[in-house]
């Protein structure tokens, strides 16, 4: 039986707007690709890998989790996140006990957003892998300009005084691995990384839903 939202709202796959489910099974299908090595002209100082290049369908997701503020596909892609930390772990690339980074974004972008969902996205795939914390370590300078406008250079320029270590924050773990929705010229989690190292932890690596 379907509801009365169901009736009046149908629900649609999040990756391809089709009507019936909040993931179709091409989707989940779509989404099942091992991370693969992200290479950019710059040395991002880590190695950084993706869950697959930025297809329609994870642009979709990715609109849905960030634009429409769609909860329960954060909750879903935490799980391919969950997926693909366990399938580097299992072969070598990750150790099994590290801290879960969020990319830095901006608050105002975040309360508009209903939350932060790459935070949503690495506390439910920590939540599925034992030895997994999600670390709030670092957050975006008021300082920081909207990324989406500006020219490769002018990302790494942006972001050298975009990102900070989080006010009060104590940084509990060693071993770090950044998370993020996308990687475009990889500034964001360069910089990210940098201000980390910089506190003496080891930045293992860097894991994306989307290589663009």
């Amino acid at each position: 039986m379907f509801g009365l939202g169901e009736l009046l709202f149908p629900r649609e796959c999040a990756g391809c707007r089709v009507a019936g489910q909040l993931l179709c099974a091409a989707c989940r299908e779509h989404l099942r690709s091992a991370p693969h090595p992200v290479v950019r002209p710059r040395d991002l100082g880590f190695p950084v890998f993706a869950l697959g290049p930025y297809s329609d369908v994870r642009r979709n997701i990715i609109i849905a989790m960030k634009e429409r503020g769609h909860q329960e596909i954060r909750h879903v892609m935490g799980e391919v996140f969950a997926a693909g930390l366990a399938h580097l772990q299992a072969r070598g690339a990750l150790p099994y006990s590290f801290a879960l980074v969020p990319a830095p974004t901006r608050a105002r972008s975040a309360r508009l957003r209903g939350g932060d969902p790459v935070t949503a996205m690495a506390l439910t795939a920590a939540k599925r892998l034992p030895g997994v914390e999600v670390g709030r370590y670092v957050e975006s300078s008021r300082i920081a300009q909207d990324q989406s406008d500006l020219s490769a250079g002018g990302r790494w320029l942006n972001m050298d005084n975009a990102v900070k270590i989080r006010a009060g924050a104590v940084i509990a773990h060693r071993d770090i691995v950044l998370m993020d929705d996308v990687v475009t010229t990889g500034a964001t989690l360069a910089a990210t990384g940098r201000k980390l190292q910089a506190e003496g932890v080891k930045v293992r690596a860097g894991l994306v839903l989307a290589d663009a």
